[in-house]
């Protein structure tokens, strides 16, 4: 086996405790050392004069030890005072010892790492990096930048540095082992190190390389670095394609009667881009091959009745349709709207929810197993291992950004055949930046709806203070009062679903006092799947005038008559979700608001989405914006879904490098496809599959 891919306990120093602690760090094989980078750099190169240094500085330097004493202040501490002709500097430690004490005594020559600061009796270094030497002469300067690295709790920085420092010196006395992928070809063409060198260089930069350089993350090196990665992002994307094309599925042909006999019942008109979608998506249900379609629209923009329109075609073929939903709540609702469109049909719908037990439950598991249920919804109980259908032809998948990766590709696999597999619609109402498009969904033919239903109004949006919350109260029953209703939403709190919970708990009763004449509901995630329809259900027939809900709202709720939606703390949100909780309003003809609560003081972060959120409704330019503050892998969840999880790479900061690594990863796949399986196994491993949703 390559050197490389063998455990870090093969390297020395390295204990199995030691093993467990760097995998916190994602190093589990020593070739993943050499692609853990530094944070930052430090400067150890140069022994600086003390009589020269200024506040703030982070220095090497050099003295002789005139005295240490251990100071009795409110905090003890030792003060060990050095100098070197120039000037003189106290070292304070906080934490020491007796061998301390006695190793820093009169007399004694010092080198020494650490920031300098202002202290009680002039400059100095707390708890500096310091060793005994025998000359001032002998201090330990560095041909190199010292690379500091990201670290997790039992290791230390140095322990990282000596173990990187093996693997490296393992390549250089075995340059065979780390093997460039990128044709030299390329290198040439975008003037890139190769790869050895690159690593090299940035685990110990030479101490003319530009430091500012090395900050702002702009080196030819790390460029090089992100230019594979996101090369092999492309070329898993093409090969997945490829390999996708080579499946079958059921061909589904349009039955122009029943469609338009469905469109016709409609309440509404289908807008322009709601058709042109609809025949993208039959185009691509007509092939032999698997449809892998992502619908993109804004809110409100009708993505359920294209969802309805493609579930339709795959119905009038006789075969079955799962629609997978992120909530019970939003499931529901799909099922009571499916229901009411498809009534005037004989295909029998299903809701399969977790709440579903005992002998209902088996009875609806037979239905769908045996075929007689037709089109199937329900959110993760879905891909349960006792669903089992008889002819999935085609999956739904709505806010397909809210699922874990596995649990997609478990539905997937239900419907699969010895050679064929269903055709699959994602649907999302998140806008997705144009840069993440090309690196999640470089597989996916992708369809926009960029066309709002005739008489949507925009909705006014206003930011208001907390301190005025009073007001925000008062202009809430008026409001209420002439007939309209509204949602009172209290979002995340550090990301505790009990404290969510009960800010809603609070917020309900605190209205319920000061608005006795109104009717309050209140949903949360913490209730029980039918407590929580049936207070929708009563919101949705104007029974309830106000609904203090959490951000359990946040998709697929729409009640036409609510046309208020106040957001407390909402500096606390990212723009996307701001942007999808607003689009809860504006479904009817009325003027719709949304009044967005802070608490004082904003950050600058904070102050910019605000501006952002109050100043546009197009929520394509929303995602760019929330892209630009927040970084790819917050936008799309990758904690939670590992839908796009990079090594090195940034989207944001290195969009410029996408372009070229999408098509240098044709020029690979076409003319070096025995670096395809080598670069995909280095970058990406696994996650591979997760392209397959």
């Amino acid at each position: 086996m390559n050197s490389l891919q063998l455990s870090v306990t093969s390297l020395i120093g390295v204990t199995p405790d030691l093993a467990q602690r760097l995998e916190k760090l994602h190093i589990f094989v020593v070739q993943d050392l050499l692609f853990h980078l530094p944070l930052r750099y430090e400067n150890r190169t140069q022994n600086r004069a003390i009589g020269s240094l200024a506040i703030g500085q982070k220095v090497l330097i050099s003295g002789q030890v005139e005295f240490t004493d251990i100071l009795r202040r409110k905090k003890r501490s030792m003060v060990c005072r050095i100098s070197d002709g120039t000037g003189a500097i106290n070292l304070r430690f906080f934490h020491f010892n007796t061998q301390q004490f006695t190793a820093l005594s009169t007399g004694k020559l010092v080198s020494c790492f650490g920031s300098v600061r202002q202290g009680f009796a002039g400059l100095e270094i707390v708890h500096p990096e310091y060793k005994i030497v025998s000359a001032l002469d002998s201090h330990p300067e560095q041909g190199s930048l010292t690379a500091i690295y990201p670290l997790t709790e039992g290791v230390q920085q140095t322990t990282l540095q000596a173990l990187i420092k093996q693997a490296l010196e393992f390549c250089v006395q075995q340059p065979d082992l780390l093997v460039d992928y990128l044709p030299e070809k390329l290198l040439l063409h975008y003037q890139y190190p190769s790869l050895l060198d690159a690593l090299q260089s940035l685990h110990h930069p030479d101490k003319n390389t530009s430091l500012y350089q090395l900050e702002n993350q702009n080196t030819p090196a790390l460029k090089r670095l992100a230019f594979e990665e996101l090369l092999t992002r492309s070329l898993s994307m093409l090969k997945h394609k490829s390999e996708q094309q080579r499946w079958k599925a059921v061909v589904l042909t349009a039955k122009q009667s029943i469609k338009n006999q469905f469109i016709h019942s409609l309440p509404f008109e289908l807008t322009t881009a709601q058709q042109r979608v609809i025949s993208e998506i039959e185009v691509d249900c007509n092939k032999p091959q698997p449809m892998l379609r992502l619908v993109q629209g804004d809110v409100g923009s009708g993505k359920t009745v294209v969802a309805a329109c493609t579930a339709l075609l795959a119905l009038a073929n006789d075969y079955q349709v799962a629609i997978m939903a992120p909530t019970e709540l939003l499931a529901e609702q799909h099922y009571r709207v499916f229901s009411q469109w498809f009534k005037a049909f004989d295909y029998p719908i299903a809701f399969l929810s977790g709440q579903l037990k005992g002998k209902a439950r088996e009875r609806l598991l037979y239905e769908i197993d045996s075929g007689r249920a037709r089109l199937i919804i329900g959110t993760h109980a879905l891909f349960q291992e006792a669903v089992e259908f008889q002819y999935l032809g085609l999956i739904i998948i709505d806010e397909q950004h809210r699922f874990g990766v596995h649990q997609r590709l478990a539905l997937s696999a239900k419907g699969q055949r010895i050679d064929s597999r269903p055709h699959q619609l994602v649907m999302t109402a998140t806008p997705i930046p144009r840069t993440l498009a090309m690196l999640q969904y470089a597989d996916l033919d992708i369809s926009i709806i960029d066309e709002l239903p005739k008489g949507r109004k925009a909705v006014i949006t206003r930011v208001t203070p907390a301190e005025r919350r009073f007001e925000v109260v008062e202009r809430t029953r008026q409001w209420i009062a002439v007939g309209h209703q509204g949602y009172w939403v209290c979002p995340l709190i550090e990301k505790s679903e009990k404290l969510q919970y009960e800010a809603a708990e609070k917020t309900f009763q605190q209205l319920s006092v000061v608005l006795p004449q109104v009717r309050i509901g209140l949903v949360h995630g913490r209730m029980k799947s039918a407590e929580k329809n049936k207070v929708m259900q009563r919101f949705k027939a104007h029974e309830l005038d106000l609904l203090v809900a959490t951000t359990v709202i946040e998709v697929g709720v729409d009640v036409a008559n609510a046309s208020l939606m106040i957001i407390e703390n909402a500096e606390r949100l990212g723009l996307s979700q701001l942007h999808q909780l607003r689009g809860r309003v504006g479904r009817g003809s009325q003027d719709s608001y949304c009044l967005l609560l802070y608490q004082s003081p904003l950050t600058e972060i904070a102050q910019q989405r605000l501006r952002i959120i109050r100043a546009t409704q197009d929520g394509f330019e929303i995602a760019e914006q929330d892209l630009r503050l927040r970084g790819a892998g917050e936008l799309m969840g990758t904690r939670q879904t590992g839908s796009i999880q990079f090594k090195i790479a940034s989207p944001d900061r290195d969009s410029q490098l996408l372009r070229p690594a999408q098509q240098a990863a044709h020029t690979v796949l076409q003319h070096y496809p025995a670096s395809v399986e080598p670069l995909i196994n280095r970058w990406i491993g696994d996650f591979i599959q997760y392209a397959e949703v």
